[in-house]
C-alpha cells in the first residue's frame, strides 16, 4: 500500500456482511476447538508429526481480543510527522548508536556477508522492538490459530499456524518460547512465522535460529538475509531529502516515473544541500504528504524494505533513522501541521466521491493507494489544482463542495 495516510499497523481489511455475523459473537472457544480438528489433517499433510501437533495445538485458546483488534486496526492512524516524531526521535537516535556500537563486529561481518549495512538492521531493529526492549509476550500459536479461525484472511493465517509448528518441530524454539506481538510478529525484529520459515538464519552457528532470545545476531542476520532474498541492491541508498524547485511539475512525482539523479538534477531537483544527487540508479519523487510537506527522491531499496511494511512512513523511518544513527541531521522540509490523518469513514468517503465525480478508485476500500492517489490528481488536475495526489482533510471539504 502506497499512500499518503499512514496506517500503524502492516495489515488492512474491510469487514464484508459474513465479516458483520462473525464479529456480532458468533465465534467462541468451541468453535475455535472444532476448527484445530478440521486443520490436523492439513497440518499433518504439510509434514507437521502428530505428537507436535497435539502438543503444540493442546493450550491454544480462542483469543477474541486479537481477533477485534485485527478487525479495528484500520481505525487507528497517524499523520507522517507524528509518526516520525515518534520513530524518529532523538532518544531513538541515540540508543540506537549505542546498540550498534554494542554489536559493531558482528554488525560489521552480516554487512558484508549480505550487503545490507548495518545502520539500516539497527534501524529497523531500533522499529519493531525498541533494540529488542519489546519482543512480544503473545502465545504466537494463540494468536494465529484465532485468526485463521476468523476466516476473513484464513488462507494467510492458517500458513502461519504451519509455520509457525514448524518452527516448534524444528527445534528453533520450544513451544514455550514462541511468543511474539498480538499480530505474531516474533523476536527483535519481528519476523512472522512464514517469513521466518523462508528467510531466517543461523548466524551464531549454534544450531537454532533463535530471533527470540537476548543475544540479537540471528535476528539482525535473518533480517539481512530477509532484505537480500528481497533484492536489497549494495551500495544503494534508500532515498535522500530532496528541494523541489520552483514551477516543478507535481505529475512527475510519481512512483511509476523513474529518471536516473543526474536526470532529476536538470529538472532543478537538488539535495537538502543543495548538491546533485550521486547516481545510484533510477529514482522517483515521493511527496508523503503532498506539495506542501517534505520531498524525497527514492531508489529501488525504497522497494524492497516496503517488503518488510508496506507503509510508506515506515519505510521513511528506517531509511531516516539509519541516516541519524550515521550522523545526518533530522529532515529539513516543512509539513502541513494543520491537517490530520483522514479517519477510516473518511477514507471511505473519499473514495466514493471521487468516484462518483468521474474520478475512478477503482475500490472502495479506505486504502490510500496508487489507484486513489491517481484519482486525487485526475480530480485536482480538473479543478485546476496542484496535482500532487495528497489525500488531506482539506481535499476532502474541497471535494464535497464540488459537483
Amino acid at each position: 500500500m502506497r499512500g499518503f495516510t499512514f496506517v500503524l499497523t502492516m495489515f488492512m481489511a474491510i469487514p464484508a456482511l459474513g465479516d458483520t455475523l462473525v464479529s456480532a459473537g458468533l465465534r467462541s472457544e468451541a468453535g475455535l476447538q472444532q476448527w484445530i480438528a478440521d486443520f490436523k489433517p492439513k497440518a499433518l499433510a504439510a509434514g507437521i508429526e502428530v505428537g507436535t501437533f497435539d502438543e503444540a495445538m493442546a493450550n491454544v485458546t480462542y483469543a477474541p481480543k486479537v481477533v477485534e483488534r485485527d478487525r479495528n486496526q484500520s481505525e487507528f492512524t497517524k499523520t507522517i510527522w507524528d509518526y516520525l516524531s515518534t520513530a524518529v526521535s532523538d532518544l531513538r537516535v541515540s540508543n540506537g548508536k549505542a546498540a550498534m556500537k554494542r554489536q559493531q563486529q558482528e554488525l560489521s561481518e552480516i554487512e558484508s556477508r549480505y550487503g545490507v549495512p548495518a545502520s539500516i538492521l539497527t534501524a529497523i531493529w531500533g522499529l519493531e522492538s525498541a533494540y529488542g526492549t519489546f519482543r512480544g509476550g503473545d502465545p504466537v500459536l494463540t494468536s494465529m490459530a484465532s485468526l485463521a479461525y476468523d476466516a476473513r484472511r484464513a488462507d494467510f493465517f492458517e500458513e502461519q499456524v504451519i509455520a509457525a509448528l514448524r518452527i516448534v518441530q524444528s527445534g528453533d524454539t520450544s513451544l514455550e518460547n514462541l511468543k511474539g506481538s498480538w499480530a505474531g510478529a516474533m523476536g527483535h525484529t519481528q519476523f512472522m512465522p512464514g517469513s521466518f520459515i523462508r528467510h531466517a538464519v543461523d548466524w551464531t552457528g549454534d544450531g537454532r535460529r533463535d530471533i527470540w532470545g537476548d543475544d540479537p545476531l540471528d535476528a539482525l542476520a535473518s533480517s539481512a538475509a530477509y532484505l537480500k532474498d528481497n533484492g536489497w541492491i549494495t551500495g544503494q541508498p534508500w532515498g535522500r531529502e530532496v528541494i523541489l524547485p520552483e514551477g516543478f511539475d507535481y505529475l512527475l512525482a510519481n512512483r511509476d516515473v523513474l529518471k536516473l539523479p543526474a536526470e532529476w538534477a536538470a529538472k532543478g531537483i537538488l539535495d537538502v544541500d543543495g548538491q546533485p544527487v550521486p547516481d545510484h540508479g533510477p529514482a522517483s519523487i515521493l511527496l508523503p504528504a503532498g506539495a506542501e510537506g517534505a520531498a524525497f527522491m527514492v531508489f529501488k531499496n525504497f522497494e524492497v524494505l516496503e517488503s518488510y511494511n508496506t507503509a510508506d512512513a515506515y519505510v521513511i523511518a528506517v531509511g531516516h533513522l539509519a541516516d541519524r544513527i550515521m550522523g545526518a541531521a533530522p529532515l529539513q522540509g516543512d509539513w502541513p501541521l494543520e491537517d490530520r490523518a483522514l479517519s477510516y469513514v473518511e477514507r471511505i468517503e473519499l473514495q466514493e466521491r471521487l468516484t462518483a465525480q468521474g474520478f475512478d478508485t477503482q475500490k472502495i476500500d479506505a486504502k490510500i493507494g496508487p489507484l486513489t492517489v491517481n484519482a486525487v490528481r485526475g480530480w485536482q488536475v480538473a479543478q485546476g489544482e496542484v496535482p500532487d495526489g495528497y489525500a488531506s482533510p482539506r481535499l476532502l471539504e474541497r471535494l464535497r463542495l464540488s459537483r
